[in-house]
């Protein structure tokens, strides 16, 4: 006999998972694989072993050419979270984008810590390119006030996604009393945060609040895309779809082709510089795989 719960918590090959009534038991997989990520509804016997998993509405998750890394199952927003300091890469951004549109995720980027004023300006002008895309953005200081960002949380399954030192685990303990989440302080000489999650960890938001679920995990600094085809990543820049098929030549790589409407909507200044950059770095990738 079996029963199914949904994974809240991962801690490598073992799991966290949630009955309908409540209740909480320590899952494991049958095998040497641990091919579940937090969202994921299981099946379990009653000692505990995982047997599978049922169908996803999706899955984020992360890649290089040797292995993936699962970050969460059957969401419905990603919440990245950059902050004015330590600075964020803005590369890493429109990976994550990527890997939403990939998998038809609700995106929003959170700008955090901005209580901290000076360094304001150079993090609105890095996010400029994703907002005049029409990329949603919220500022606000999760120390001082982390509530206007439970109107875009309530009745989605959220995961919260950034570098570390963003700020994720500060804005977890604000919304989600309970949580307990870790938070260390910030590594000046290095200019990143020390990770403080270690495992993904999902939470129900209060129903005073209009309820929702919240995903934290652990801070990433590098956000591979190797399971994208070269024609997902194109797509995936939502500024080029209405160009796709345009320009002259079918497989043109919008570098030193002529007649390249990528090209020529970079000159109109319909695409920022940035962002073609950051196409050619994550398609670079792909000759490589």
């Amino acid at each position: 006999m079996s029963e199914q719960g949904t994974i809240t918590a991962a801690f490598g090959r073992h799991y966290e998972v949630e009955f309908a009534d409540g209740r909480l038991v320590q899952g494991f997989p049958k095998g040497k694989k641990s091919p579940y990520a937090v969202g994921d509804i299981v099946e379990l016997t009653q000692d505990g072993q995982i047997t599978s998993h049922l169908p996803r509405k999706n899955l984020l998750y992360r890649s290089d050419a040797y292995r993936q890394k699962l970050i969460a199952a059957n969401v419905t927003q990603l919440v990245l979270v950059v902050a004015t300091e330590p600075s964020f890469s803005d590369l890493l951004l429109s990976r994550a984008l990527l890997a939403a549109e990939h998998e038809g995720l609700r995106p929003l980027i959170v700008l955090n810590k901005c209580d901290l004023t000076a360094a304001l300006p150079a993090a609105h002008d890095l996010l400029a390119p994703f907002v005049v895309l029409g990329y949603p953005l919220l500022t606000l200081s999760a120390v001082e006030d982390a509530t206007p960002l439970l109107p875009f949380l309530a009745g989605e399954t959220s995961v919260l996604v950034g570098q570390s030192g963003m700020g994720k685990s500060t804005l977890t303990n604000a919304l989600v009393p309970h949580a307990a989440a870790a938070i260390r302080e910030i590594s000046t000489a290095l200019d990143s945060g020390k990770h403080t999650t270690t495992y993904a960890r999902l939470y129900h938001l209060p129903p005073s609040s209009a309820g929702g679920n919240l995903i934290d995990c652990p801070g990433v600094q590098a956000f591979g895309l190797a399971h994208l085809s070269p024609r997902e990543i194109e797509s995936g820049f939502i500024e080029f779809r209405s160009l796709m098929g345009k320009c002259r030549f079918r497989d043109c790589k919008h570098g030193a082709e002529p007649d390249c409407a990528v090209k020529a909507a970079l000159a109109s200044g319909t695409i920022h510089p940035r962002r073609l950059a950051h196409y050619h770095q994550i398609m670079s990738e792909t000759s490589l795989r």
